[in-house]
Formats: structure tokens, sequence, C-alpha cells
């Protein structure tokens, strides 16, 4: 159960194997960099970090005179040294938008994250004095405006999409209905689950049915970061579960590999993260069509109205899985804004007590 099950230890497996492929790709100086963030980073961030530095150092070959000729695998200190500040802008551009050969367009979030690779190789490699410049040290990165707008349903929108689920909806063919009538005890235990539990989308693929523990009202998941945790679900949730687990899930004849998952696609595996999405994407597109919700949106959803019902940001992140407290107060802080603008009407000296 948990991060000891066959469904994480084969995840992990296969997040080191990527890894390592990854990094046989790479020329030294960015191996050199990755080794070093092994000790404070997850593999599956520095498989991130790998797809990033690839695409800058193809950029190189493709774009770059001095490169042409190189193998990327060969590409060394020396040469590093000759980039300069506009080298980098130009890749930056590049980033932000391209039509030649494969086409791409970045938003500034993703140039940002895509960039922060690229400034802690070089970072690295000059701190090490491997090169006597760093070409990103001029390099403005794009400002991100944190967002408060964030995208939440409301209670009425809520009971909307689980009501879809039970009872089906004005805008379902008859097709459509007898589709959703084969996974409507799985569909409405997952969005139930989501909806007052907050878990992501990846710890609810990754749910083994030993992890549910019906006794306690008590889930065994595993966070974003590998770590282990217990959370705890209401009846309605226990109810959705139960139903689900009695019912539906009996009937299915689990493909080699899913014996132990709790949730399970039409093709007897277990269900992949990609799946759920699509599923919380359908049912959100008929009863909530002006909100783009995802998973995510889910998270957030609850997370609002625990804050909401508490006022205990803590507790918000300790249920969300948040390491740091400044991520629940940054995500939360247009709650804050929510009370402050009751204070514009709440002091009236000429009214009459």
């Amino acid at each position: 159960m948990g991060k000891d099950s066959e469904y994480y230890k084969n995840k992990n497996r296969n997040i080191k194997t990527k890894l390592q492929e990854l990094l046989q790709e790479l020329p030294q100086p960015a191996r050199d960099f990755i080794y070093d963030k092994q000790v404070s980073s997850q593999p599956s961030t520095l498989v991130a970090y790998c797809h990033d530095l690839l695409m800058f150092f193809r950029f190189l070959k493709d774009r770059n005179p001095y490169f042409h000729e190189k193998e990327i695998s060969k590409i060394n200190t020396d040469d590093l040294s000759n980039l300069t500040s506009e080298d980098i802008v130009e890749y930056q551009r590049y980033l932000e938008f391209n039509t030649i050969g494969e086409a791409h367009e970045n938003g500034k979030k993703a140039i940002a994250r895509k960039m922060s690779p690229l400034r802690g190789m070089f970072k690295y490699q000059y701190e090490h004095e491997h090169i006597q410049k760093d070409p990103m040290v001029l390099v403005k990165l794009p400002r991100i405006k944190k967002d408060k707008n964030i995208v939440r349903m409301d209670n009425y929108e809520v009971r909307a999409i689980l009501n879809a689920i039970e009872y089906g909806n004005s805008q379902m063919s008859d097709r459509q209905l007898a589709y959703c009538a084969k996974t409507r005890e799985r569909d409405l235990a997952i969005l139930t689950l989501m909806l007052n539990t907050g878990i992501r989308v990846s710890e609810c693929a990754g749910l083994d049915v030993g992890d549910v523990d019906m006794i306690v009202n008590s889930l065994t998941i595993v966070r974003k970061g590998g770590t282990q945790d217990i959370i705890y679900f209401g009846d309605e949730v226990h109810t959705a579960l139960e139903t689900y687990i009695n019912g539906q899930r009996t009937t299915v004849i689990p493909e080699k590999g899913s014996e132990n998952a709790l949730f399970y696609s039409l093709q007897n595996k277990r269900m992949s993260i990609a799946a759920i999405e699509d599923l919380v994407r359908k049912y959100a597109k008929m009863v909530v069509p002006n909100k783009k919700i995802t998973p995510h949106k889910l998270r957030s959803t609850y997370g609002t109205a625990l804050y909401r019902e508490t006022g205990d940001i803590r507790l918000v992140a300790d249920v969300l899985g948040h390491e740091n407290v400044n991520t629940t107060i940054d995500y939360y802080a247009a709650i804050d804004d929510e009370h402050k603008r009751l204070a514009a009407g709440a002091v009236d000296f000429k009214r009459d007590k």
C-alpha cells in the first residue's frame, strides 16, 4: 500500500530509467548540474530539467553556426564560454514563438520555467570556475504576476456536476446516457472524492483499494514529493466509495498488473491521470461551460471551501499537502481580498442604530 505499492515502485523505476536515458544525451556540463541537483530534487523534476536543457542544446545546434557541427553530447565548458547574453535572449525569443521546424508558442510562465534550469546550469558552471562569465546574468526573465482570479466552483456548480453524473444531463444524448451509466458509480466516487478531499489527480490515480479504510474513513496517499500521508473523508465520500467498491468494481476482471487498483478504466486497467483529467473535463463542460475546470480546479474549490469554513490557513496547507504554508497563502490570497471588501460597507456613521 501507499508508496510501497507496485504502482509506485514501477513508476519510480520508470522515472529513474528515463532520467538515465536523458542524461546520456546531454553534454557533460549539463550532466554535472543535474548530478548536483539530485541531492535536493525529485527524479521527476530532474527529468523535466533534462528535457528543457536538451531543447536549449538542440536550439544551439540548429540555429547557432558555432554549434552546427558539434554533437550535443560532446559540447564542453569551452563551448559554453563562447555564448553571450544575446545568444540566450535569442533562445528566449525562440521559446516564446516559433514557426520554423517544431512550431510552438509559450506564455511567460512557461518561458520562465524552461529558462530556470538553464540559469541554474550556467550559475553552477560559473561558481565552480569552469566558465569565466555567466551569460545569464544580463538576461531578464519574464515577470510573472500572481493571479488572484483563481478559477473555482461555487456550491451550486459542485452539486450540478455531481447531479450530472448521478442523474444525467439534458445535454446528453441517449447514447451518452447509456455510456455514462456504465461508469456512473466509478465517476461519482472519483469526483466526490476529489471535491471533498482536495487530493491531486496523480494521488487519485495511484490509489489501491487497500489504501481505503472504510472503518475510520481514511485514505493512504502518496504526495507529489513521494512522501506518504493519511487524509480523512466524510460521510458523502464514504457512501460514494462504498457504493462503487461493493458495486461496479466487483464486476471488473482486472488486467495483469492492475489487480490492486481502486479505479479502473473500461479496459479493466488502472485509470491513468489523463483518463481522470478527461473525465473531469467531460462533466464540467456540460454544467460549467464558462469555466475551464480541471482536476486542479476541484482541488482549489475544496481548499477555498475549507478555508472559508475554518479560517485556518495552516490546516488548509496540511490537508492539501503543501510543504510551505506560503504556497497556500499566495494561492488563497484572493479570499482575504473578499474579506477586505466586506469592510468597505461595514461602517456607516450616518446610519441610525
